[in-house]
């Protein structure tokens, strides 16, 4: 592949798992995918050899998709195996999870065992802070505190269900169950919000379809080994498409 070329900027920001740099275009940004692995808020921490350019992949693979089924992101190019330039975003504060099926923080706190099937899609919201390991909260509690107002929460929860919706049949026509999964989104100067970060095994829970093999971060959370293993298949679902899916 060739790479373009982009000078990096300032630092702007550093997370578990990215970097985000400035450039001399002030509305663009330059994510940088790392190899870095944490759990349980960062108690649990590793290298996984390859993720940064396999999260990068799928991310690059997947948001041009969902563009063009109308779902607003932030996502211009790939750079290179781990960059990729962005629309420059103010990060809304408040994550939402969707979730298709019970599992994880999920199943513990309800008591529902895991795998479960939820006769809805059930979206949670969390405070985006490291620091406090990302607590739960209601809409509520987020337009109180400013972190977001009532017309973005109705707008991020219209858009995750989108995404819900676009994903969940793409990765079961390449045999795999979309669990739950994580998003963020930001706004543009316009003020416009739109999907930020990534769509990654870091960010969601995938299942083989037919075996209900984990193939995302649990197999590193729960020591299942095979983690760069089951990386590397999802990008090769995601990448070859589904025409020969009926293989696996």
């Amino acid at each position: 592949m060739s790479e373009t070329k982009i000078e990096r900027g300032e630092l702007r920001y550093e997370g578990k798992a990215k970097r985000v740099y400035a450039t001399a275009t002030p509305t663009e940004y330059i994510v940088e995918y790392k190899d870095d692995a944490t759990a349980f808020n960062g108690v649990k921490k590793a290298q996984i050899g390859g993720k940064g350019a396999i999260n990068n992949a799928i991310t690059a693979a997947i948001y041009p998709l969902l563009e063009a089924a109308g779902i607003p992101t932030h996502f211009i190019s790939k750079l290179s195996d781990t960059e990729q330039l962005v629309k420059a975003v103010t990060i809304v504060p408040v994550e939402v999870i969707v979730r298709n099926v019970a599992a994880g923080s999920f199943s513990k706190r309800l008591d529902i065992a895991e795998g479960t099937p939820l006769s809805r899609p059930v979206v949670e919201y969390c405070y985006k802070s490291d620091a406090l390991g990302d607590p739960l909260i209601n809409t509520d509690t987020a337009v109180s505190l400013g972190w977001a107002t009532e017309d973005d929460l109705k707008r991020i929860r219209e858009l995750a269900l989108q995404v819900r919706d676009f994903l969940t049949p793409f990765f079961l026509a390449r045999g795999i169950r979309l669990i739950d999964f994580k998003l963020e989104f930001g706004k543009l100067s316009s003020g416009e919000i739109v999907l930020a970060d990534e769509i990654s095994p870091d960010t969601c829970r995938f299942w083989d379809a037919q075996t209900n093999e984990k193939m995302d971060k649990d197999r590193f959370r729960r020591d299942l080994g095979g983690v760069e293993d089951a990386y590397a298949e999802m990008l090769r679902r995601v990448t070859q498409g589904a025409a020969n899916q009926s293989e696996n």
